[in-house]
């Protein structure tokens, strides 16, 4: 995660019991190529971490958050958005952090813009306080998804001299 660490974590500590971020009892990142086919790699390496962590049983539910926040960094955060670009390589990174009673799932992007967007962005301004308008919606269900299958999730920007967002996407875990 680099120097901002700390800093990326600040959000999901709000509203949430102290948590001391060097307490972090297993953390794993990997660089996602700006392909779509890099999805199905952000899966495997969601599978293969939570298994090293005990945490099989959890992969259905954050796979299909990291799923979904890898694809709208993909197809929204990338310049050009084409989705087959090999300019930007490493700007997509995703994060997986756990402690003794969350795990956290995070996607870094290059883009500053909000997740949930506005306007001909392809967003269509989802917004978990609409469900009912979310669910005609033809594109932007995923951010949906993620509102649906995690405890709680949002985004921010990053701070000192990274450039761009986390997305975020927070699971409790029982013991």
């Amino acid at each position: 995660m680099g120097t901002n660490g700390s800093t990326m974590l600040e959000p999901l500590r709000q509203g949430l019991p102290p948590v001391d971020p060097t307490a972090v009892s297993g953390s794993a990142s990997c660089a996602l190529p700006a392909r779509f086919e890099a999805v199905r790699g952000a899966r495997s390496f969601t599978r293969s971490t939570l298994g090293q962590w005990g945490l099989d049983d959890r992969f259905d539910d954050v796979a299909l958050v990291v799923s979904e926040l890898v694809t709208n960094a993909l197809r929204h955060a990338l310049p050009g958005s084409t989705g087959g670009s090999s300019e930007h390589e490493s700007h997509v990174r995703l994060h997986l952090m756990r402690w003794s009673t969350r795990l956290v799932c995070a996607v870094r992007d290059p883009s500053e813009d909000s997740p949930t967007g506005t306007g001909d962005e392809g967003f269509s301004g989802f917004s978990p306080e609409r469900t009912e308008e979310n669910c005609d919606l033809e594109s932007g269900r995923g951010l949906f998804l993620v509102d649906s299958y995690s405890d709680s999730w949002g985004w921010h920007p990053l701070a000192g001299r990274l450039t761009g967002k986390v997305v975020w996407a927070l699971f409790r875990l029982h013991d």
